[in-house]
């Protein structure tokens, strides 16, 4: 059946998309003789709809995942859902207009349950449409059971080996999420706010002068320090400063961490605003004051503050200043703040029973293995090596929400005795599930209580290693740790990236990967494109109506590794106008050459017996092929397949398109389908040999491009082999073929140049015409080619009968000479042109 004019992209992909499902063409097979190549996809957090910047990510690991299938690899490509933690739980409770604390933990639970089945069919019918090639069979969701037991096993093994404690301390902590943070969850957000110049007095009357940006924690004022060597306050130096409003006695100390050039150079400590606040705290031994409240107001230790939020009570405090002439001054100010990147509303310092992390103690550990990991792009290393080098808290894991893993552990209320699950029994819930001993294995008493925090999710989704290898048990996918590459986004560093080297690490002690693949985000003005901030302007869904997948692919994969890239309608023309042009040269060698070898070419001979239509060997000079436009072709796609293959080697994707899109568009189209028009359309001109030759390198190359295109370009390029070389190749898929270095492994150097100088000519031919406003199927009567030298001139005649068809010329001449300007002039009604050849 012939191909039909127009690509209707929206019935043919998904007759792709259908061979792919029915036939199990990306299918991961545990018992390949082929090596495996396995991939830590990142779970997308099921918190709402998929946005563009989801779309342009996995691109990238779906064309890395396509390429390594070409090159003969059992690709290993599965795909999770994060599905429990905080953006699952603020996700449920915007779309049920709810809040989890006023629900019944179960039924929550229940909800967030059914929420997100919902929202993953959702996700994985839009990666379909948009082609990515995930084995569907491994499938995993952070909240299953299985990974449920995973994360739990992960935590009783590190409590065993040490690297877990459980403490009351001081923790980062959200008021609006009700959660404790870790370090790796803030951001940085400036804000308009004063600094207030507030007046103390001493026990002996003496005025001080405190300059703060917090008046609403003067409750929880504990201490007031100064600099040792400031001796404007030596002389205050065990003495007791009393508090405005409150009238609290606080011991006035010295320590070096004060700035004696900033404010006044006394500061107020409270509990807490800070970290030198909590510094201080530990380091003095000061008293805590429990001023802000776990739902972000004051406490009654706020005394006349109680029950207002932070920017209430500030301002309440402010007003209470003034009555009393203890606000001396204030000036505006705009200052950097920590917020909670969930809801970016600023963090407070509370003190909670924390789980930990030892990770502090292993930097140097960390910084090492970053070292044997192969980071693309190599800059990425960078951040990770910041990141490390700068941490300043172990890894809180504790989260005070509903919907999470549990810890599974009970306490005993009469020895403080931590009691570990039987790994047994995993997964398990201890709010649901009584310690099935009944009694502490320390004591004896049966004064047991559930640990009620779950686990922060990226305790869990720093496991996709092992959950991917089914560890801690042998794997029935017969994969292994390390794992092959990493795909992710470069502000997820600090985060997944260090908390799964951090997990490889210490159960496992080796890399979690051999390669991290850092990929940008995408851009809605100068920000990227979130969930959180809604600032997309277009759904994925919304762009599948618009354009077909693989232009929305070509768009993704144009943007360079490691790089923000903007959303651009101009790259998403770009890939239509591809789209649209492969399918018209397509069109072109299915007329001429016919689908599956058809037409005898495959049966080529040369004069010397040579079969044609098999895989040359890659030897310098061993022609299959008679023709030098022939031999071109060959030659220059087989350099493009080779640093193809180079780019993707480095996961330089973009760089490799661009060469095969070059190639596409200047060599094949421009050039080797317009010179060999002639030939096909006026074969009586032609000898049977040379027809036969041209449409086996046309047959052949066109699958050659079919290859290349096939991992940015899945669907259309599927088609395609469907329709021309599903038969001669044999395979069931596009994407089951391999690459093959010895089919396009030609070697034509001096034919290469011959044609280049051809091109070169046509092109001066074309350029004259046009200046004249003329057409360029207007015949010259007399085209005078001019060479530098005899032997040109002679390699040039050769080529007469192609010259003549695509010049128009009736005839050619042939001259030697080195200083004749290209010309093109009428004589008598004719058109006769001077060429000069610089070969």
């Amino acid at each position: 059946m012939a191909m039909d004019k127009i690509y209707e992209h929206s019935k043919l992909e998904k007759q792709a998309q259908d061979l792919w499902q029915q036939n199990d063409v990306y299918a991961y097979k545990p018992d390949s003789l082929h090596k495996a190549y396995s991939i830590d996809t990142p779970p997308p957090t099921v918190s709402g709809s998929l946005h563009i910047g989801h779309v342009f990510s996995y691109t990238h690991a779906d064309v890395v995942a396509r390429y390594k299938r070409l090159q003969g690899f059992n690709v290993f490509y599965p795909m999770g859902f994060d599905d429990n933690g905080l953006p699952t739980e603020r996700f449920v409770e915007k779309k049920n207009n709810t809040k989890a604390h006023l629900m019944k933990r179960s039924a929550f639970i229940e909800l967030c349950l059914k929420e997100t089945l919902d929202v993953e069919k959702l996700f994985e019918q839009l990666w379909r449409r948009i082609g990515l090639s995930i084995d569907w069979s491994t499938i995993y969701s952070t909240i299953s059971a299985p990974v449920r037991r995973i994360s739990q096993y992960s935590f009783i093994e590190l409590h065993k080996k040490g690297h877990v404690y459980r403490k009351e301390e001081p923790s980062l902590y959200c008021t609006t999420c009700r959660t404790s943070v870790s370090q790796a969850e803030l951001d940085s957000a400036q804000v308009n706010s004063t600094f207030n110049n507030i007046q103390f007095t001493t026990e002996d009357g003496d005025k001080l002068t405190i300059a703060t940006t917090r008046p609403e924690l003067l409750p929880a004022c504990v201490a007031v320090f100064f600099h040792p060597d400031d001796v404007r306050y030596q002389h205050l130096s065990g003495k007791f400063a009393i508090t405005p409003i409150f009238e609290k006695p606080v011991k006035i100390m010295a320590d070096d961490k004060v700035d004696p050039a900033k404010g006044t150079g006394l500061v107020m400590c409270c509990t807490f605003g800070d970290q030198t606040d909590i510094q201080w705290y530990k380091t003095h031994k000061l008293p805590f004051v429990h001023v802000v409240g776990l739902d972000g107001k004051w406490t009654d230790k706020g005394g006349i503050l109680a029950g207002l939020t932070v920017h209430d009570a500030r301002k309440k405090v402010l007003e209470l200043l003034k009555e009393n002439d203890a606000l001396i001054d204030q000036k505006p100010i705009v200052h950097n703040v920590n917020t909670h990147e969930r809801c970016k509303q600023e963090i407070e310092y509370l003190i909670l029973s924390q789980w930990f992390i030892k990770i502090l103690d292993h930097k140097d550990e960390f910084l090492q293995i970053a070292d044997q990991i192969n980071w693309y792009p190599s800059f990425m290393k960078a951040r990770y090596r910041d990141w490390v080098g700068n941490l300043g808290w172990d890894w809180g894991i504790s989260r005070q929400r509903f919907f999470g893993i549990p810890f599974p552990v009970w306490h005993c209320n009469d020895c403080a005795q931590v009691i570990l699950a039987d790994l047994k029994d995993l997964p398990i819930d201890p709010q649901e599930t009584a310690y099935p001993g009944g009694k502490c294995p320390k004591c004896s008493s049966t004064n047991l209580e559930p640990d009620t925090d779950v686990m922060d999710t990226w305790n869990t989704s720093s496991l996709t290693p092992q959950i991917n290898v089914h560890w801690p048990e042998a794997s029935p996918n017969k994969l292994t740790m390390p794992m092959s590459m990493r795909p992710q986004a470069h502000d997820i560093i600090r985060t997944w990236a260090f908390a799964t080297i951090v997990k490889a690490y210490f159960h496992n002690g080796n890399i979690p990967w051999n390669d991290i693949v850092i990929s940008g985000h995408v851009l809605a003005g100068k920000e990227k494109i979130s969930k959180s901030k809604e600032n997309s302007k277009m759904t994925p869904e919304a762009l599948l109506e618009q354009y077909p997948s693989d232009v929305i692919r070509y768009w993704a994969a144009s943007g360079r590794l490691g790089a923000d890239t903007a959303f651009s309608d101009n790259q998403l023309k770009i890939g239509q106008r591809l789209v649209t042009k492969l399918w018209n040269a397509f069109r072109f060698v299915e007329e001429h050459v016919g689908s599956a070898g058809s037409n005898g070419f495959d049966k080529l001979t040369t004069s010397g017996g040579k079969a044609q239509g098999v895989r040359p060997e890659p030897v310098e000079g061993y022609e299959r092929t008679t023709d030098p436009l022939n031999q071109w072709l060959l030659h220059s796609f087989s350099k493009t397949y080779v640093a193809y293959q180079k780019e993707f080697d480095a996961y330089e994707y973009h760089a490799a398109l661009e060469l095969v899109e070059k190639f596409f568009w200047n060599n094949f189209c421009d050039n080797y389908l317009e010179l060999i028009k002639d030939r096909l359309f006026n074969p009586t001109n032609y000898s049977a040999d040379l027809l036969n030759e041209t449409k086996f390198v046309l047959h052949n190359i066109g699958f050659g491009l079919l290859q290349l295109f096939a991992p940015f370009l899945p669907h259309i390029t599927e088609n395609l082999y469907q329709a021309l070389y599903k038969t001669t190749e044999g395979s069931l898929s596009l994407h089951q073929t391999l690459l093959d270095s010895q089919r396009f492994g030609y070697t034509f150097e001096q034919s290469t140049q011959l044609v280049n100088c051809i091109l070169d000519l046509v092109a001066t031919v074309r350029k004259l015409k046009s200046e004249k406003q003329l057409s360029l199927k207007v015949e010259l009567e007399k085209l005078s080619v001019y060479c530098t030298t005899k032997d040109t001139c002679a390699s040039l005649q050769t080529q007469d009968a192609l010259l003549r068809g695509i010049t128009k010329a009736k005839t050619i001449e042939y001259l030697v000479s080195e200083t004749t300007e290209s010309e093109l002039i009428e004589q008598n009604g004719q058109w006769v042109a001077k060429v000069k050849c610089a070969y």
